[in-house]
C-alpha cells in the first residue's frame, strides 16, 4: 500500500499550478451535488413525515369505535383454559352506522365465539369498517420511518446524477491528459501511440 501522506482538507479548492478548468468544474459539481442531495433528502423526508403524521392524526379524530355483534358463530373451537389465547379467526359482524344504517363486515375474533357476542369495530364517518387508528406514538414512529425512506429515495436522484456527471468529467479529463501527453511526447521527439 502506497503512503499517501496526511489528508488535505478542501484540496479541491486549493490553488495549484497544475489545476485545470475541469478540476474546478468538478469541485463545483461535487459541492452542488452534495448540497442538492442533502436538501432534497431533508425536504422530501420532512414533507412526507408531516403528511403521514397529519393523515394518521386525522384518522384518530375521525374514526370511532362502535359496538357490533357477531352475526354467526366464529369458526374453530373455543379456547379451553387460555390454550390458544393468541389465535384469532375471521368472523362476520354486523353494526349500526352513525346514520342508523345497518352494516356488515368481517373482524378478527377468538375461535368459536358465539353468534351475538359483542365486538368492538372501528368505523369511519360513513360507517365503513376500518382498522383501529394508530396511537400518537405509533404515528410518530410511522411518520419518521416513511419520511426517512422518502428522504433517502429523494436524495438518491441528485446523488446518482452527480455520479454520472463526475464519470463524464473524469472521462473527459483522461482524454485531455492523453491529448496533452501526445503533444508533450511530440515536443521531446518520441513517437506517440
Amino acid at each position: 500500500m502506497a503512503f499517501r501522506g496526511p489528508k488535505v482538507w478542501l484540496w479541491r479548492w486549493r490553488r495549484n499550478a497544475l489545476k485545470r478548468r475541469a478540476d474546478t468544474v468538478e469541485a463545483w459539481v461535487v459541492l452542488g451535488v452534495w448540497a442538492l442531495t442533502v436538501l432534497a433528502g431533508v425536504l422530501a423526508g420532512w414533507a412526507t413525515a408531516g403528511s403521514v403524521e397529519h393523515g394518521l392524526a386525522r384518522e384518530r379524530v375521525e374514526w370511532r369505535p362502535l359496538m357490533g355483534r357477531l352475526t354467526e358463530q366464529a369458526p374453530g373451537k373455543a379456547a379451553v383454559n387460555g390454550s390458544a389465547a393468541g389465535d384469532q379467526v375471521w368472523a362476520k359482524v354486523g353494526w349500526t352506522g352513525p346514520d342508523g344504517s345497518a352494516h356488515n363486515g368481517q373482524v378478527r375474533v377468538g375461535p368459536g365465539s358465539a353468534a351475538g357476542t359483542p365486538v368492538t369495530v372501528w368505523t369511519d364517518r360513513q360507517g365503513r369498517l376500518v382498522t383501529k387508528p394508530a396511537t400518537a406514538a405509533q404515528a410518530r414512529l410511522r411518520a419518521s420511518l416513511v419520511g426517512g425512506l422518502a428522504g433517502v429515495g429523494a436524495a438518491v436522484l441528485p446523488f446518482a446524477g452527480g455520479r454520472v456527471l463526475r464519470g463524464r468529467l473524469e472521462r473527459r479529463r483522461v482524454e485531455q491528459w492523453d491529448t496533452d501527453w501526445a503533444r508533450f511526447d511530440a515536443l521531446w521527439g518520441r513517437p506517440t501511440g
